[in-house]
């Protein structure tokens, strides 16, 4: 059904939404991202899910935007650069609003879209020597679309320590941070991720929704006003000089102008 993602669920309810594009580090192309956003309504609505674990497989948990996706925006119109945006924004609101808890479990380093994809997991858990980046502006773009729900689970004061520099941080910082809940030896990441996951078996799914639903409420405002802002930040980042250079610079293995 799917060609990027893997999706299973076992017969306790505990759902599996894996990212399967090891061999791109999980990068999020725009089918994966439609994938990821098709899957998750798909659990999300299932009566039989009471949570759901997202992984990934390979090396990395999610390397951020496909590279190639982003180079395509340079030269695609507005309308189809906003089109484009939607879909990563509408992802990550998808998962964001999903009524079932989202556990992540981080098997790898995560960068870019990636942090984003951690930020709307409910709880998420990484494993020690894992590195973590928000490497956006080293492209010459920002972390726009990502940025309410980093934002959220930093918060304003701890977010700035990582959001502009695209400097790379260590699986304790990013507990430190309040991107991780907690911090693992590899082999010991299933039965953390399990501990988190079993005991909503003993809770009403509903009950669980609602709660969901409630506490999101009672935090920042994330609603369509705030992703269209950003949708247009990123919009706007594509069509800039900076972004064509960094991009640009990346492929022909050099380093960008502005670097010292």
């Amino acid at each position: 059904m799917f060609d990027t993602i893997k999706t299973e669920t076992d017969a306790r309810g505990i759902a599996r939404l894996t990212l399967a594009r090891s061999e791109k580090h999980n990068a999020l192309s725009e089918q994966m991202m439609e994938e990821i956003t098709a899957a998750i309504g798909q659990l999300g609505t299932d009566d039989a899910v009471r949570v759901v674990i997202l992984a990934a497989e390979g090396r990395s948990f999610c390397a951020g935007g496909d590279l190639k996706w982003m180079q395509s925006q340079i030269a695609a119109g507005a309308k189809e650069r906003a089109a484009a945006a939607r879909k990563l924004a509408g992802m990550l609101q998808a998962l964001n609003t999903c009524p079932k808890p989202v556990i992540g479990a981080v098997q790898g380093n995560a960068f870019g879209g990636g942090i984003g994809m951690m930020s709307v997991c409910d709880v998420a858990i990484g494993v020690e020597g894992a590195k973590f980046g928000l490497t956006e502006t080293r492209l010459g773009l920002t972390p726009a679309t990502i940025s309410p729900y980093v934002v959220a689970r930093m918060g304003e004061a701890r977010a700035r320590r990582v959001f502009m520099s695209a400097r790379l941080f260590e699986a304790a910082e990013a507990r430190d941070l309040g991107l991780l809940a907690k911090v693992v030896l590899p082999e010991m990441l299933e039965r953390a991720v399990m501990a988190e996951a079993e005991p909503y078996l003993a809770c009403a799914p509903g009950a669980v929704g609602e709660a969901k639903a409630l506490v999101r409420s009672l935090g920042p405002r994330i609603d369509e006003s705030v992703i269209d802002m950003t949708i247009e930040a990123l919009v706007t980042r594509w069509e800039s000089a900076e972004s064509d250079e960094g991009i640009t610079a990346f492929f022909e293995k050099r380093d960008p102008a502005w670097k010292a």
